[in-house]
């Protein structure tokens, strides 16, 4: 089981990355330094880890930093001496990549790319033997696979078809990544994650726009017919299957980390009407009127759904909280945050990181 005494963890105050941190610093049995790296655009927000910057300032660092900056980052590898990169840094957004797709290439491809330089030119790999001491996990998503029909299920050895410019370009981050390790011997692994959900997830997303949208009486629009399936994972069980590639999983190799648990977009809203309600004392139907239908997304995919037996079978993960659960968890975590929400809806965040850290850097 692979040790680690620093481990830099890139997009940290993204929606995933801060809640791998919390899980790391509060649940895990790591019990080394995190050096958090975050280029701080418009869905990082560190307030989402303001307690935990406080609270673990022995061993957890904020560094606000590019990953298409190779100097900076190259300064951050020999500064805190790294020995595990975990990737989740990504443009991330489905809609925004259809309307900009260059940004989606400039962090994705071009920032994965940096980071795989770096770690080869500080960790000295070579052809062999593999490192075991050393590890660049890299997170990517089920959307490279493309669109599965009403049966059959994402493999590892899926071939790729990505149909968005978000899709494609984590595809070409899952190829470089590959490829490092078997023409530099990188030591390397990776997991493709099925629909993340839970607290400190950016508004824009499908269970939180709707949460909020409901709150606030507003419209809920769901794409075309309303019957794309995704398969839903709690963003906690997530973490820990993460963890466990991190720690266990087999140099070289790709992981599937599913909720096993595929929802159509209308009844997933049709179910969090119901919560909402039984929260706030609305009626259901008073909710499912806002429902409003928008015409498709460009090459919407109409299906996802990730076979996990291979993390099951190999380092005994599986998922472990169900969705009812995790849906109740999830609302009554945004039901409480109101302050989290009123700065991601204000902007104010954004004028916190102006001056708490865009000042200091131009000083």
């Amino acid at each position: 089981m692979r040790q680690f005494n620093s481990i830099l963890i890139t997009g940290g105050c993204g929606f995933i990355g801060s809640n791998f941190i919390r899980y790391l610093l509060e649940e895990s049995d790591f019990t080394g330094h995190i050096v958090n790296v975050d280029s701080l655009t418009y869905a990082g927000n560190p307030e989402s880890l303001a307690d935990i910057a406080d609270q673990y300032r022995e061993r957890y660092q904020f560094e606000k930093a590019d990953i298409c900056d190779i100097k900076r980052i190259d300064q951050i590898f020999d500064q805190y001496q790294i020995d595990c990169v975990i990737h989740f840094a990504a443009e991330s957004h489905v809609d925004r990549s259809i309307f900009g797709p260059k940004d989606f290439v400039q962090t994705n491809v071009i920032g994965s790319f940096n980071l795989l330089e770096i770690a080869r030119k500080h960790w000295g790999v070579r052809l062999s033997p593999i490192k075991e001491d050393l590890l660049f996990h890299h997170i990517s998503t089920d959307e490279v696979f493309g669109s599965l029909d009403e049966t059959g299920y994402f493999y590892e050895d899926t071939v790729y078809d990505p149909r968005s410019p978000y899709s494609a370009s984590k595809a070409a981050s899952d190829h470089l990544v590959n490829a490092y390790f078997h023409t530099y011997s990188v030591p390397i692994t990776i997991s493709n994650c099925s629909n993340n959900y839970g607290p400190y997830q950016f508004p824009e997303k499908l269970i939180p726009l709707m949460i909020l949208n409901m709150l606030e009486g507003k419209p809920l629009p769901i794409y075309g017919d309303g019957k794309n399936v995704r398969d839903w994972l709690y963003v906690g069980d997530h973490c820990r299957g993460i963890w466990r590639i991190v720690r266990q999983g087999k140099i070289g190799e790709t992981y599937n980390i599913g909720g096993n648990n595929e929802q159509r977009n209308i009844d997933l809203i049709n179910r969090l009407c119901e919560k909402i309600a039984r929260a706030t004392g609305k009626h259901p139907d008073e909710l499912k009127k806002l429902i409003a239908y928008v015409p498709d997304r460009l090459g919407h995919d109409r299906r996802y759904a990730v076979n996990c037996d291979k993390i099951k079978s190999e380092l005994g993960w599986e998922p472990a909280v169900d969705f009812d659960r995790g849906l109740d968890m999830t609302v009554a975590w945004y039901l409480s945050h109101q302050e989290w929400i009123d700065q991601i809806r204000s902007g104010g965040y954004q004028k916190w990181i102006e001056t708490n850290y865009d000042a200091k850097s131009s000083n």
